[in-house]
């Protein structure tokens, strides 16, 4: 059988082969295709057994089957997946987008909303009816006949672009490498570093060591690289990437402006004035003005503190460190040394206390005492020897779901870090099927027989991305809809991932999962009042940071600009001269490298990230008040947020949780931008 369309057990990632995708999709899309002939057809008045139920059914098959595909081309790439996958992309947009624009369907759905059979429904299930109304409605299924077409092709255009785009970052980070042969240029380099660098040239054949765009390979360089000429080199690279300074087959320029344009025109389409207000529509946030005044509030409480940590660098690097002039690549530098100076601990010694397996444990163990859960290893066929499976059981014993973890980064693997769902939680003929999530990192492997070591920011990736983890896992809801992170408000999604990033600051946590990779000491008292007194450290000029970034991404989506490559720099350079205090060279081409709002799913949303921190801190501010690892409160947060996934509007999960409407006062404390 192909192992695409087992939907027995968990994916047979052994037996994976490119050419098992076009056969699978054939099928499947026939299949389904089929049904939904069916189902439109069918005289009887609709219901969920007879009508919602099957087409659910039937689109899970699909997306389990297609989302194995895209978890590999994202963590195993080839040029073989890739030309397979890009192949049969346009296929599955295409059927998607003709769901969402099916009459037939559409008007099963207004009949189901309207019978009497919908007050039966239980609550979640009558959601599930509303946000299939109003996804047909932004799918396009109230357009006339042309209209519909132009949009289809919309659709599969912009998700070809997306995955070009994508493809065009990765390939411009694999395709650069810095090799030194002068041991003088490496002074500061931490070991491990160099040790990583000198397999990958000796891999190459060459002398010396080697340098690359990856982040465990870039940003060591950037931070403690005291030969400056080297530190330029690289993040001149790195910011110039898949950008018209480079391959021009890898150039994003055009991709950007055709992918603007295209949303604008789908957006007119779809009758609204901007892109910006068809993401909102299944958004918390209501409109992009009131995005726009949030970021704006949040860019003038964080600016004095920005500005204090500027002039704080600038001071710092002339008197110490003969930096007339503070560039882009001397930021990290600066910064690790002021933090040095300032908090008598670096990054790198904190770093020797986060072996792999004692952070992992240590997360697990963090899970497991508020939710009264168990983490254990587990098996199941994988796509690298680095990848590990476990599974999570409750005081039972019974399977509450499983879950792969892939820490490290290799060259068939795109950047950054992620949360992809395997199989969601649902009800099935023979009972429960439990979820299964991707947690995926780009750390640095071990080296030298050594065991991988975090940074404690990688710590708080990790936690980060078990949190969105644990939003899938723990779900009880039991319609796939609104399982999990499914139906869950785009900018509400980050609330348990960032809710988890907490627990990395805390003494009662950190205590337990420390161990130094030479002496097995735990993480000293002293080191660890250091670096909660460096928490905060340039809080003002990270907050500005994104604030940028999400102002930028909602101007640029918000109809007031061109689509054209000059237009999207334009509208930086405003947004910079706007809320930025530090401002890169006008040769940085950060949007050309900027993912998650051209190639994932945070175009006009990529705000997300503050608008849930707001969430997020203030609901941990309840744990501070109970105890930080209160299983009471943690209890009451699984009930309330994780469990019931996109069941309910998550403004009442909040508040349930809470007892409130939530304030962002906490998040200003964790800042440290008020006092404790």
């Amino acid at each position: 059988m192909n192992p695409l369309l087992d939907f027995s057990g968990l994916p047979r990632f052994a037996e994976f082969k490119p050419d098992c995708v076009t056969p699978a999709v054939d099928e499947l899309l026939a299949a389904n295709r089929a049904l939904v002939d069916r189902l439109a057809a069918d005289p009887r008045e609709p219901g969920w057994d007879t009508f919602v139920q099957p087409l659910e059914d039937a689109n899970e098959r699909l997306y389990r089957a297609w989302g194995q595909v895209s978890h590999m081309n994202a963590v195993m790439n080839s040029p073989a997946l890739r030309e397979v996958y890009n192949g049969n992309l346009p296929r599955i947009s295409q059927y998607g987008t003709e769901i969402s624009q099916h009459e037939g369907l559409f008007r099963k759905y207004k009949a189901l909303r309207a019978s009497a059979g919908f007050a039966t429904l239980g609550a979640a299930r009558q959601r599930i009816v509303d946000n299939r109304l109003r996804d047909f409605r932004l799918g396009g299924a109230e357009l006339p006949e042309e209209r519909k077409q132009r949009f289809k092709a919309l659709s599969e255009r912009l998700a070809e672009l997306s995955s070009r785009f994508s493809d065009n970052v990765l390939d411009a980070t694999n395709a650069w490498a810095h090799v030194v042969t002068d041991g003088a240029q490496l002074a500061g380099i931490p070991a491990d570093v160099l040790d990583a660098a000198r397999e990958a040239a000796q891999a190459d054949g060459r002398e010396g060591w080697k340098f690359t765009l990856h982040m465990p390979s870039y940003l060591p360089v950037m931070q403690y690289a005291e030969h400056r000429p080297l530190r330029e080199t690289l993040y001149r690279a790195y910011v110039t990437r898949a950008s018209e300074f480079g391959d021009p087959k890898l150039d994003n320029t055009a991709v950007i402006a055709e992918i603007l344009a295209l949303r604008h025109e789908l957006a007119a389409l779809l009758g609204f004035d901007s892109y910006a207000r068809v993401s909102l529509e299944p958004k918390m946030a209501r409109s992009p003005d009131q995005v726009a005044d949030f970021l704006r509030d949040l860019s003038a409480r964080a600016r004095p503190h920005a500005l204090r940590d500027l002039a704080d660098l600038r001071d710092f690097a002339l008197e110490r460190l003969g930096l007339a002039k503070l560039e882009s690549w001397d930021m990290p530098f600066a910064s690790e040394k002021l933090r040095q100076a300032r908090y008598a601990f670096s990054e790198q010694e904190v770093k020797q206390y986060f072996p792999e397996d004692r952070v992992v444990r240590g997360m697990f163990q963090v899970v497991e005492t508020l939710y009264g859960l168990h983490i254990e290893a587990d098996t199941a066929p994988l796509w690298h020897p680095d990848v590990r499976f476990f599974r999570i059981c409750d005081g039972e014993g019974r399977l509450v779901g499983q879950f792969y973890l892939d820490l490290f980064a290799r060259s068939s693997k795109r950047g950054g870090a992620w949360m992809d769902d395997a199989m969601a939680r649902r009800r099935v003929v023979s009972g429960i099927q439990t979820p299964v999530a991707y947690l995926n990192c780009n750390f640095s492997p071990p080296q030298g027989g050594r065991p991988a070591l975090f940074t404690h920011e990688e710590v708080i990736t990790l936690f980060h991305e078990f949190g969105h983890g644990l939003h899938h896992l723990l779900t009880r809801a039991e319609d796939l809809a609104v399982s999990g992170i499914n139906g869950v408000e785009w900018d509400a999604v980050e609330l348990p991932s960032q809710f988890m990033e907490n627990f990395c600051w805390e003494w009662a946590v950190l205590a337990g999962m420390t161990r130094h990779v030479d002496s097995g000491e735990p993480l000293p008292r002293p080191l660890y009042d250091k670096l909660i007194a460096a928490k905060n450290f340039q809080s003002g000029l990270q907050m500005l940071r994104q604030v940028e970034f999400a102002l930028f991404d909602m101007l640029l989506h918000d109809g007031r600009s061109e689509p054209s490559a000059e237009a999207v720099l334009e509208v930086l350079r405003q947004v910079r001269e706007e809320v930025a205090v530090v401002v890169p060279p006008p040769w940085n081409r950060f949007p050309h490298s900027f993912s998650h709002i051209f190639a994932g799913g945070y175009a006009a949303g990529y705000y997300s990230y503050k608008w849930a921190e707001v969430l997020s801190a203030d609901a941990y501010a309840l744990f501070e008040e109970n105890g930080v690892l209160d299983a009471t409160t943690g209890q009451r947060f699984w009930r309330e947020v994780l469990a019931v996934g996109g069941s309910r509007p998550a403004l009442e999960s909040f508040k349930a949780f809470r007892g409130r409407e939530p304030s962002i006062d906490a998040l200003l404390r964790h800042n440290g931008m008020v006092a404790a």
